[in-house]
């Protein structure tokens, strides 16, 4: 009996409770034979690759919000109430993102990437774990939480400097986490928040906010284009642990179909682009990417990458 990585080929997919549920492995084998035959895949992860590291996610099985939606930009950018609000939540949610580790989807996904049957990534995460599964290649939609942006003079600095301005200024602030939040947000139980500090740009004196695309904002150009010249140059489109429901994600499957590139996901849970799969399977990322790159990367390359 063949075993990949800890999992066995002829086993049924774990869930969360460590019970079993409905088997996958004929699926894998599907998923296998498409990206075998049909060359390398572009990749597009979304908010459900990541939750096995304990990032929460943002929406439900059937695409609805799990918690209020995010802050959008234009409030950002106009109302000091929200960014009072958006810095104490990150100021104590900065430290799961911190502390998360890239999980079994993220180490399998570099391992198909070094064998050759991963074009490029394109996440729309902004946690930093595929680059610390050591992901080459990578493009990263929504850019990346360890870094923060002065929108006056353009200055950049690391989120953990920051994190300490934030923790020295607003100290009676720490440890009033009602629940956590996806991308490093957190509920907080207090609710007057009049007197936090909002750190400015020791530069320039500018607003500061983390290099991230909010709601509402445009995700630069280069980027998009980067992805469409990869998505053109690849001979499948698999998506991962996102329900598409966010246009900057489904705008792939759209230019797939138009491309007749087909189209594979491991989601669970309703997507915008049910219907448009050559294959779903409703699954464990985890499991699953696992298990195909067991099927199909050579042996040496089943090594494990982790960078800080």
């Amino acid at each position: 009996m063949r075993r990949v990585a800890g999992y066995c080929n002829d086993c049924k997919e774990p869930d969360n409770s460590g019970m079993t549920s409905r088997p996958v492995p004929r699926q894998v084998d599907r998923l296998a034979g498409i990206i075998q035959r049909h060359g390398p895949a572009l990749v597009l992860t979304g908010a459900g690759c990541s939750t096995a590291s304990g990032i929460p996610d943002y929406r439900d099985r059937d695409g609805e919000w799990r918690h209020d939606p995010p802050v959008m930009f234009d409030d950002f950018v106009n109302n000091e109430s929200t960014r009072r609000r958006y810095w104490a939540r990150s100021m104590n949610g900065w430290p799961r993102i911190l502390a998360a580790r890239p999980n079994p989807a993220h180490h399998a996904l570099t391992r198909l990437k070094d064998a050759g049957f991963l074009h490029t990534l394109v996440t729309q995460n902004v946690d930093n774990l595929h680059r610390r599964a050591g992901c080459r290649n990578l493009i990263e939609l929504h850019g990346n939480l360890k870094s923060v942006l002065c929108l006056q003079c353009g200055e950049r600095l690391d989120r953990s400097v920051l994190q300490q301005r934030l923790l020295q200024d607003n100290a009676s602030f720490l440890g009033g986490i009602a629940a956590s939040a996806p991308d490093g947000d957190a509920v907080l139980a207090v609710q007057d928040l009049s007197r936090f500090t909002v750190p400015a740009c020791r530069r320039c004196g500018g607003m500061l906010k983390p290099d991230v695309v909010f709601f509402g904002e445009s995700i630069p150009r280069p980027r998009v284009e980067a992805s469409l010249r990869a998505l053109a140059s690849s001979g499948c489109l698999l998506v991962i642990g996102t329900s598409l429901m966010v246009y900057s994600g489904f705008r792939y499957v759209r230019e797939a179909r138009r491309r007749d590139i087909p189209v594979v996901a491991v989601n669970r849970g309703r997507t915008r682009a049910d219907g448009e799969f050559r294959l779903k399977i409703e699954a464990d990322c985890g499991y699953v990417l696992t298990a195909l790159s067991g099927i199909i990367c050579p042996p040496s390359r089943l090594s494990v990458h982790c960078q800080a």
